[in-house]
């Protein structure tokens, strides 16, 4: 959390993050970083983005944190099952310990659009769709981009060790 240091918006999310099942998420794996770090910088530049644009940025924020709160059956699943089933899940367990409003169900119930097909009703939701989206893209890509580099260096010194003996 130190890197998000904002006032306000840890004032927002530190009830959320006080809840012990979303401390949970720390240790799962999502796009090669924890499901923890994706949600929060959702949350974060949702946050931003919200408040620069003078929209309703509390409950923004609080929805972008809760966007990828599901539970183990969906992370059993696979493709494009789970991307099309993990935000009626997530938004489902978000109700069991939060009280959503219907702004902040539809932040999380339509992030995946248009993979889940039913479009964002208020523009606070596309923000959320628009800001995963590319905070997707950025982890995926920092972490192929570490992996690519793992990959050459090991070639790297194989070719060296083998060039070496012959």
């Amino acid at each position: 959390m130190n890197k998000y240091k904002d006032s306000e918006f840890r004032r927002i999310i530190k009830p959320l993050l006080d809840n012990c099942p979303f401390e949970e998420t720390k240790s799962e794996k999502h796009h090669g970083i924890t499901r923890y770090d994706h949600s929060m910088r959702v949350a974060y530049f949702s946050y931003k983005v919200t408040k620069m644009l003078g929209l309703d940025y509390k409950e923004t924020t609080e929805a972008a944190l809760l966007h990828d709160f599901f539970t183990d059956e969906v992370k059993e699943k696979n493709g494009i099952a789970r991307l099309r089933q993990h935000p009626r899940c997530a938004v489902e367990n978000a109700k069991k310990y939060f009280e959503l409003s219907e702004k902040q169900e539809d932040i999380i119930v339509t992030h995946m659009f248009p993979v889940t097909f039913t479009p964002p009703k208020y523009l606070e939701s596309w923000i959320v769709d628009l800001v995963d989206d590319v905070a997707s893209i950025y982890e995926r890509g920092t972490t192929m981009t570490k992996e690519i580099k793992t990959a050459a260096t090991f070639l790297f010194v194989f070719l060296i060790n083998y060039i070496k003996m012959h």
